[in-house]
């Protein structure tokens, strides 16, 4: 569209048919579409059942961004039941962190690519999966192993624990200088 391809019936046909769970790039000669390549960013096995252990882990919501079109985000938001926002410019990305943080809320944003940089850094804390991008393990707050996002369910964990631990030992701490101040 965006180069004035002219587009068969034949064309258009096969465009209503390609499987939206992949991105396409198009390719024309002359000004008539040659060929549609259709690129597979296939969704981990383990992606829905990290989303809910980590929600059931006390995470309130989960939001998949990408700049991917509207059609692929849609059909990898279905499989693993996320709200969704497609075709995001990396300044987008930032800013929805900044309002929801402005909104009070605590923001973890989970990222690989040079797109994902600028919310990373705009985050309370920003993971990088360790395969991605070099400038977004540089700006990330950790950076996590790309073999397995049950990663993110141990770190959840973990970070549960050493709250539950500084608030048992900040009682005990507020608890027994209270009762020395009291004698």
């Amino acid at each position: 569209e965006d180069e004035k391809a002219f587009l068969s019936e034949d064309a258009k046909k096969k465009l209503a048919e390609l499987d939206h769970r992949y991105s396409h790039l198009f390719m024309a000669i002359a000004g008539r579409l040659a060929a549609i390549i259709e690129i597979a960013d296939p969704l981990r096995a383990e992606a829905k059942d990290v989303l809910k252990k980590l929600k059931a882990l006390g995470i309130k919501k989960t939001v998949m961004m990408t700049g991917d079109n509207i059609h692929t985000a849609e059909a990898i938001a279905k499989e693993v039941g996320d709200k969704f926002y497609a075709e995001v410019l990396p300044e987008d990305k930032a800013s929805y962190v900044e309002k929801e943080k402005a909104k009070g809320r605590t923001v973890i944003m989970i990222g690989d690519g040079i797109n994902d940089s600028p919310a990373l850094s705009a985050a309370d804390c920003g993971i990088a999966i360790s395969e991605g991008a070099a400038i977004a393990r540089e700006i990330a707050d950790v950076c996590i192993s790309a073999d397995d996002l049950n990663d993110l369910v141990r770190l959840k964990e973990l970070s549960n624990k050493l709250t539950r631990r500084v608030r048992s030992n900040f009682r005990f701490i507020m608890g027994f200088n209270g009762s020395l101040i009291g004698l």
